[in-house]
């Protein structure tokens, strides 16, 4: 045997044993989540470059993550909640490959995002509804509970989100809201200065599964994007389309208005992640190309 099958032969050993040692229980590819700095009201893309596995699922911030196959390697599309305080988070994977389960932890800091405070003046019945408003929002609340309980079971939407408007936006998500001289709420959406009668088209490809008028938000269409993944849009003077009604990216969804709790015609446009709002601004950045 010559000297270099010799060496040849050790290499192969370690090699080998490399393998065996990556497919064994307890180890899992690494992932990545983007962006990485993961702040109170982040989006998230969690992936996993990994083609040998059959399955994956996780759970993160109280949420089961529902991870989809695309193009070699398995993704979730995850979030922060604008309320969330700074604090260590642990995101859990658990996987199943042809070896067996493997699982992997991970410390997941939660930074701060800075909101300012801002004071709005609107007509009473907003501020302290009477009992007839209270009903009404009380149904309001149920109606919107039954469409944010089921979701499509995949991704909707394909690529990059994009504005409804072309408007430009005010800095106004996360702001801590005085109506009347009283902190009301905090702001979970993004406003746009669009005039009424602005055409508002979809952001995104998918369901729409609300399309009507509510008492705090006025004539609003809400978007069914798959995987707990919805946009709001709300204070339209006239909606164009109707609930079970698929829509493609930039598709006309209405006309913008002043409807509901306003100052003034604007577009109010929101992000929600199961029960998590998510800085719109944040998911215009995300490049979501390679996930469908």
């Amino acid at each position: 045997m010559t000297g270099s099958r010799l060496l040849r032969l050790p290499l192969l050993l370690i090699s080998a044993l490399l393998a065996n040692a990556q497919s064994k229980p307890g180890t899992t590819p690494a992932f990545t989540i983007t962006p990485a700095l993961v702040e109170a009201g982040s989006p998230e893309l969690i992936t996993l470059s990994a083609r040998n596995l059959s399955a994956v699922q996780g759970d993160w911030l109280g949420h089961k993550l529902n991870f989809f196959r695309h193009d070699g390697k398995w993704m979730a599309l995850a979030g922060v909640d604008v309320e969330t305080k700074p604090h260590s988070s642990t995101l859990h994977i658990t996987a199943q490959s042809a070896s067996g389960p493997l699982e992997y932890s991970r410390t997941v800091e939660i930074h701060p995002a800075h909101y300012r405070t801002g004071k709005l003046t609107v007509a009473p019945k907003f501020v302290e509804p009477g009992p007839e408003e209270q009903k009404e929002i009380a149904a309001d609340s149920e109606i919107k509970g039954k469409v944010f309980a089921s979701t499509a079971p995949e991704p909707l939407w394909q690529g990059d989100f994009s504005a409804p408007v072309k408007f430009p936006p005010t800095d106004s998500f996360g702001t801590r809201r005085m109506f009347n001289g009283k902190l009301a709420s905090i702001h979970k959406g993004m406003d746009f200065r669009a005039p009424s009668g602005t055409v508002v088209r979809a952001s995104n490809s998918g369901i729409v599964v609300l399309a009507q008028h509510l008492y705090y938000e006025g004539n609003c269409v809400i978007i069914d994007h798959g995987l707990g993944l919805y946009t709001l849009s709300m204070h339209f003077s006239r909606i164009d389309v109707h609930e079970g009604q698929h829509v493609s990216a930039g598709d006309k969804l209405g006309l913008s208005g002043a409807t509901g709790r306003v100052t003034g015609p604007h577009l109010h446009w929101a992000v929600r992640w199961e029960n998590a709002y998510l800085d719109p601004a944040k998911i215009l950045r995300l490049n979501l190309n390679s996930t469908r």
